[in-house]
């Protein structure tokens, strides 16, 4: 898997890289799970708990850990790969650690084709952000299940209503349930601003779960809770719909990073275009997409 990432991430327009992104796309087989909160909240210590149980499994879990970046010498010091303790002889648990490299939205420039990738070995897949503030959201675009994190004394259900990030979580996390109290209270107010956020689907009820790290409490009810969100999403075709819209929406992204708006319009306008078809992989189209766009970008500037 260390080669496989490797190769990809050093030549991602390749043919040889294209092929190996649309067979892993094609033979998707781990239940993808976004772990967010801001930063402190556990959210490493927790991946530890989840591992640690799904390996009792037998379960393989893939991890992708994004750090922040400095924004002085552009290094990252990638500690979440320490704070996941995991067996280093366990051949059946992988962690990649990934920089930031100053992208905003909790993920890494390789994040999508990187998921892609563990997505069809693992039988799970972790992505645990940098830690975020209120409209970081781009989990969601890569995450079958949206988990966040909030930890006691982290603000009332105002602050909670605020987040621009409470409207993405299919499970919510309370950390640290050993404080008693204040975790208690943290819930009653998680609840309430996720009882007036505005979310799509509506009919998926956002579970509250109160985990320890500490003593290990609320973890079997959050594997019965994420279990419960993936049978939900592989019935009525839920998860082809929703792996589906997220391949178009990171082909769109990477063209509006690339060329602007200028560059959405042009290639709806293409052949093919942004709109792939079912079961579609997006590496192949955004090359051809690129290519035509930058011969049109001479051509108007020649």
């Amino acid at each position: 898997m260390a080669m496989a990432l490797a190769r990809a991430e050093g030549a991602p327009g390749e043919p040889h890289t294209l092929a190996l992104l649309d067979a892993a796309y094609s033979g998707a087989r781990a239940h993808v799970i976004g772990i967010t909160g801001p930063p402190g909240v556990g959210k490493s210590s927790l991946i530890a708990q989840l591992i640690k149980t799904w390996r009792g499994q037998g379960c393989t879990v893939g991890v992708i850990a994004i750090d922040p970046s400095s924004q002085r010498s552009g290094g990252a010091l990638l500690g979440d790969r320490a704070r996941i303790e995991t067996d280093p002889e366990d051949q059946g648990v992988f962690v990649r650690s990934m920089a930031a490299r100053g992208r905003l939205g909790g993920l890494a420039p390789f994040s999508q084709a990187a998921m892609v990738l563990m997505r069809a070995v693992y039988d799970v897949v972790i992505v645990e952000t940098v830690g975020v503030g209120q409209s970081e959201t781009e989990i969601a675009s890569v995450s079958d299940t949206v988990v966040l994190c909030v930890q006691p004394a982290s603000g009332d259900s105002l602050q909670y209503m605020k987040a621009g990030i409470v409207e993405l979580p299919d499970v919510a996390v309370v950390t640290k349930a050993d404080l008693g109290r204040p975790a208690r209270r943290a819930r009653s107010d998680l609840e309430a601003g996720l009882a007036l956020a505005a979310r799509v689907p509506a009919d998926w009820p956002v579970a509250v779960v109160m985990v320890s790290c500490v003593d290990g409490s609320g973890i079997e009810e959050l594997m019965r809770t994420l279990a419960d969100h993936a049978a939900w999403l592989a019935a009525e075709g839920r998860l082809e719909r929703l792996r589906h819209g997220q391949a178009e929406a990171w082909l769109a992204a990477a063209v509006r990073e690339e060329f602007g708006r200028f560059g959405l319009q042009r290639a709806d306008r293409l052949q093919d275009g942004l709109t792939l078809a079912p079961g579609e992989a997006p590496f192949r189209r955004l090359r051809r997409l690129m290519r035509a766009l930058r011969s049109e970008c001479a051509d108007a500037f020649s």
